[in-house]
């Protein structure tokens, strides 16, 4: 009898789009090697160059982490389920001993929390006292600020140094159109107020680092986690645990979300779930990947009712839970998490005890000064602008868009090939011999792995656009419409 892998959703592509793949074998190892040996394209996302499996990976048999059975060499029973988690960027904290009294008004505002035997008035002037910090005023920040406001959280402190966008609109619900080019933690700001005065909110227009972190986390009790990229969020995770502050954490991608409380002393970290982040490139983002509009709000309203929870000292929070959210299933589903007593940051012997470089521990460089005035930098990429000018001068180039049938659709580079990644390890056969092969998707991180999965199966005249689509149009053709 067949057992059953369940695919997330960024390796899908590699898989036909399936989302579950019946597989043979009697251990875990041997199911793996059945589905690698059938999607191929798979191997390198799971498998690291000396055929370990990568530490950004997690396999769980069931409801179990295979870390803590018997690894590859763990047997599996017939019907046994194994799923796929890659990573995608208790208690109650000491409140004042003097809680603050509630107005009138605010009797009135929080009357529904007031009759409920498990909160009443002690609990609510409870959150009147707390404080929570909001990392980021995006798709997880905005509902999640939304509703901690609504409930009254005493003081809301926001980090953010970016500015709305009309793409933002489809699911950041804290701004509207109106604040286009204003600074979300301006937009956030005025519409807390507008939702509850009595919530005091403190903004911090500047980009989480190193530097910061630790200061701006000291004077909250819960830190949420609404970053959309892995350098910051390895940041949040180790500032959380040195400075002893919950991190309510969630992350989103395309239908399916994960959320659940890091950083408490008793419970995991990040870092126990996911020792190392993926290499560059290889998780898309959502900017790349997308994300249905209402799935933010869905997990960014069970942080925040996470971060109630954990001032608040009642229920049960995901302390050592993994919440796993299926959007286009509406399905829930729970994976036990374990501290890891090797973790290097909350582990028996931590050997991270002060912040470090996070751009470097997770392979990000920065990007060459020559970049800023469109020149070239490298011989393996190419620009917009250079780009153009070899097809005006007749160079034969082939251009090979490796994004999705639906975001071709609206916006192309005129004579591109349209292969999707997923489906480049059986259709390379299909490019043209002897001619220079231009790879490119919407930013530039896909195509950079089309690039080197096309190098290791010997195609070489390979080159990435910088950017991608995006810089395209902004620097060759502005007529066409950015996504």
């Amino acid at each position: 009898m067949p057992n059953t892998i369940q695919i997330p959703t960024p390796l899908r592509p590699f898989t036909d789009k399936k989302e579950a793949v019946e597989v043979n074998g009697a251990t875990v190892g041997e199911l793996l090697a059945d589905l690698t040996k059938r999607y191929d394209g798979l191997r390198r996302h799971l498998y690291a160059d000396d055929g370990r499996l990568r530490n950004f990976v997690n396999i769980y048999l069931n409801d179990e982490d295979i870390r803590y059975l018997q690894r590859e060499q763990t047997p599996v029973k017939p019907g046994d389920t194994l799923s796929i988690v890659p990573s995608v960027a208790g208690g109650a904290p000491t409140v004042a001993e003097e809680l603050p009294t509630l107005t009138q008004e605010e009797i009135k505002r929080y009357s529904r929390h007031l009759i409920m035997p498990e909160l009443g008035v002690d609990m609510q002037r409870r959150l009147k006292a707390s404080s929570v910090l909001c990392i980021g005023a995006g798709g997880l920040g905005s509902p999640a600020a939304m509703y901690l406001a609504a409930a009254g959280i005493g003081r809301m402190g926001i980090v953010d140094f970016d500015v709305v966008d009309y793409s933002n609109l489809q699911r950041q619900i804290i701004h509207t159109t109106n604040d286009v080019g204003v600074p979300k933690l301006e937009s956030a700001r005025n519409k807390i107020a507008a939702m509850n005065p009595h919530v005091e909110v403190v903004g911090y227009e500047t980009a989480l680092s190193s530097e910061n972190a630790l200061e701006l986390f000291r004077d909250y009790d819960v830190i949420l986690d609404g970053t959309d990229n892995f350098p910051t969020r390895y940041l949040v995770n180790d500032a959380c645990v040195l400075t002893g502050k919950p991190n309510a954490y969630g992350s989103i991608f395309r239908f399916e979300g994960q959320a659940s409380v890091f950083g408490t002393k008793e419970g995991p970290c990040y870092r126990c779930l996911y020792p190392e982040p993926p290499p560059p490139g290889l998780v898309p983002s959502c900017a790349e990947g997308g994300v249905l509009g209402v799935l933010p709000g869905i997990i960014g309203v069970i942080q925040a009712t996470e971060a109630i929870k954990v001032i608040l000292g009642i229920g049960e929070p995901l302390i050592g839970r993994f919440l796993i959210y299926d959007a286009l299933k509406m399905r829930f589903r729970e994976l036990k998490l374990r501290k890891d007593p090797d973790c290097p940051v909350c582990g028996t012997h931590p050997t991270v005890t002060t912040l470090i470089d996070y751009e470097q521990f997770c392979g990000i460089r920065p990007e060459p000064a020559a970049a800023q005035t469109g020149a070239a930098v490298n011989d393996w990429e190419i620009t917009p602008v250079e780009l153009k000018r070899r097809l005006d001068a007749g160079d034969d180039l082939f251009i090979l868009d490796v994004r999705e049938p639906n975001e071709y659709q609206i916006n192309r580079i005129p004579g591109s090939t349209l292969i999707p990644l997923g489906e480049l390890p059986r259709r390379y056969q299909e490019l043209p011999k002897g001619k220079e092969i231009i790879a490119q998707c919407k930013m530039g991180g896909r195509s950079a792995k089309a690039q080197d999965f096309l190098k290791s199966v010997g195609i070489t005249n390979v080159k990435n656009l910088r950017g991608g689509i995006l810089e395209w149009i902004d620097k060759v053709d502005p007529s066409q419409p950015k996504y």
